[in-house]
């Protein structure tokens, strides 16, 4: 008690102390409340409003749960793409996508004066850039179709032009363990096993260089010296083309039967027979069989053997997706330097490998390597250069004019005498070498892409070729005509790759037509449209339509741009004519007594050469003066001179860049 009564003093000693402190206008009274402090309840349940139900957000939880499983099904299908498909079907929906795009863009932009383009120029230009893209990004077979595209540069507005000349660069090669793979999948060995070779340095064995040496859209080509000394070239095909390719010409045929409806062009019934020519290029036994009878016609030809050489396949080192062929040491065509420049290999000696003459091995310190090389960075095979000199800078000291001689003879025998024709000899496909006698001798090489002719196209096609000689325009109408082509004229353009001077003209005033008082935007754009009928009328009846005139014009296209590359050194117009005449003569189709007659016609047919003669030499006497760079780019010029005056812009550097 005492203690709280202290506590109870001492704080009402401190409340007065504090009180008197503060000024009296500052003090504040505490009067108690008379209220009651009510205590606080929870509200009774019954006078709440009822609850709203909970929301639960279906809508939005299914389309989540939707978008979660397409993501994941995406996703795993894509990871099946890439392990067991490589990509095919990514590659096929990247192209239909795109192939849609330029198809929407051509449909709405086509026209004079684009609405969503600045020019037609422009729409072409943006065109070519995604589809050389969409062919480089899926790589393959993509690639051998651009390679096809750009060979059609004479059609092809100079955008496309432009744009796939690099389609003939190299492509990206496979890595070793892959190259392994196909090697092991197709004769169930190692590489060491199957080519008697080592990469431990091994004595007494072969090698074999692990880095291609050459790299293409379906295949890569190793180097290897076997165990008997023997030089191979081993053109192994890359691993995931087998499962692509079933996909990339599907998506081919799926696209332009879009194209052909969308743009009303009859391009689809031409595909089903390029596509089975383009599967065949995936078969190395197909390829083997077409070079070993490709090597038999040049044998038995007096005139061919001893100036073209198909090197030899070895059968039992060959699958189907794997060709062990003879190497060849040589010069590429498009290597005008080393073709011409000045020899120093020796007096009656030839190029390394020519005429069976036996190789120098590799040095031992390239051998003793092998064990420490890298796979992707090894180099074995000697260099083989002597010839060249000290400087580097000699060549085979060949003349251009017999190398071009040889090739415009190899090419027409193929297509009027035998009927069995290469379809692919780009500059790369095409090696020159140097014989004892200081000849040349033409190596042909990637034999996988041919056609056959039957002997009556066969017969047809030489007769056409000589009536455009002869300006035999009933004859040349009758045959056009009888292959379902009902523009002779145009034809016979596209077949000379020239102005065909001899016809009646209708169809260059056809093309002339509604042309006057446009502007250039409207006469580039009539004359397209005219170009696009001008297909169907070549195309014609689609059921009598040669399907190998496709193949062949892409021959003699890539022939003439070679021709043209090395400076025209021939007149191959001339050429080509000779051997369709001399074809009708010597074919053992024709009976007897037809080949008799064809035998006077030939002869009057080469007295009426003489005229293209005085022409080509005409214009080799402006190539040495410096008037002009020869009759092929004589023809070019007047090719776009005529196409000029339709609004046309022509571009043939089909090997520029």
């Amino acid at each position: 008690m005492i203690s709280n009564a202290n506590l109870l003093c001492s704080t009402c000693l401190r409340s007065q102390i504090v009180k008197s402190n503060v000024p009296k206008a500052h003090r504040r009274t505490f009067r108690p409340s008379s209220n009651r402090i009510r205590p606080i309840t929870p509200p009774d349940l019954a006078s709440l409003p009822k609850a709203s139900p909970a929301k639960h957000y279906t809508r939005t939880r299914r389309f989540l749960r939707r978008l979660a499983g397409a993501t994941a099904a995406t996703g795993l299908l894509w990871l099946y793409d890439r392990q067991y498909k490589a990509s095919a079907w990514t590659r096929s929906a990247r192209t239909f996508a795109l192939g849609i795009l330029v198809g929407v863009d051509y449909k709405i932009n086509f026209r004079a004066h684009p609405p969503l383009a600045d020019s037609i120029e422009h729409l072409h230009r943006r065109s070519a850039e995604r589809l050389f893209e969409l062919l480089r990004t899926n790589g393959g077979l993509y690639l051998k179709i651009g390679q096809a595209i750009a060979m059609q540069s004479a059609i092809l507005p100079p955008e496309f032009q432009e744009m796939f000349s690099k389609m003939f660069d190299d492509a990206p090669q496979n890595t070793w363990k892959e190259v392994e793979r196909v090697i092991r999948e197709d004769f169930g060995k190692s590489p060491e096993e199957v080519f008697g070779v080592s990469f431990s340095g091994e004595a007494g064995r072969g090698v074999m260089e692990r880095t291609a040496r050459a790299s293409a859209s379906v295949a890569q080509v190793h180097w290897a010296r076997l165990e008997d000394g023997r030089e191979v070239a081993i053109k192994i095909q890359k691993r995931e083309i087998a499962r692509q390719v079933g996909y990339d010409l599907w998506a081919f045929k799926v696209l332009a039967k879009f194209y052909t409806w969308w743009f009303d062009i009859p391009l689809y019934t031409l595909v089903p027979y390029i596509t089975e020519r383009l599967m065949l290029e995936t078969d190395f036994v197909n390829e083997a069989d077409n070079s070993e009878r490709m090597k038999a016609l040049v044998r038995n030809d007096s005139r061919l053997n001893g100036r073209v050489y198909i090197p030899k396949v070895h059968r039992e080192l060959s699958s189907k997706r794997v060709m062990t062929a003879e190497w060849i040491e040589g010069i590429r065509l498009w290597d005008k330097q080393g073709i011409t420049a000045k020899w120093h290999g020796g007096w009656r000696s030839g190029s390394p490998g020519c005429q069976n003459t036996p190789l120098d091995p590799p040095s031992q310190q390239a051998l003793d390597s092998v064990p420490h090389n890298h796979p992707e960075n090894e180099k074995l095979k000697p260099p083989r250069n002597y010839w060249k000199g000290q400087d580097g800078k000699g060549g085979l000291g060949l003349s251009m004019k017999q190398v071009m001689t040889t090739m415009v003879d190899l090419f027409s025998a193929q297509m009027f005498l035998w009927g069995w024709v290469h379809c692919d000899p780009h500059p790369g496909n095409i090696f020159i070498r140097r014989l004892p006698s200081g000849k040349p001798e033409l190596v042909l090489i990637d034999h996988g892409l041919y056609i056959h002719m039957t002997p009556k196209f066969r017969h047809e096609y030489a007769l056409f070729w000589k009536s455009l000689m002869t300006f035999d325009n009933k004859t040349i109408g009758d045959i056009v005509r009888g292959w379902g082509i009902n523009s002779p004229d145009l034809f016979a353009s596209a077949t000379l790759m020239r102005p065909y001077t001899g016809g009646d003209g209708s169809t260059s005033s056809e093309l002339r037509k509604g042309l006057e008082g446009k502007d250039e935007q409207e006469r580039a754009f009539e004359m397209q449209q005219k170009m696009r009928k001008g297909v169907r009328e070549i195309l014609g009846d689609e059921t009598k339509w040669p399907r190998e005139l496709i193949f062949i014009g892409r021959n003699f296209r890539i022939v003439q741009g070679n021709n043209q590359f090395l400076g025209s050194p021939v007149n191959r117009i001339k050429i080509t004519g000779q051997w369709a005449s001399r074809a009708l003569v010597e074919s053992p189709d024709l009976p007897l007594n037809e080949r008799a007659l064809n035998l006077g016609r030939h002869l009057l047919f080469k007295f009426v050469l003489f005229g293209s003669d005085l022409i080509f030499w005409f214009s080799r006497l402006k190539q040495v003066v410096g008037l002009g760079r020869g009759m092929e780019d004589d023809i070019e010029q007047q090719m776009r001179s005529m196409a000029k005056g339709f609004g046309v812009e022509l571009n043939h550097g089909v090997f520029e860049g």
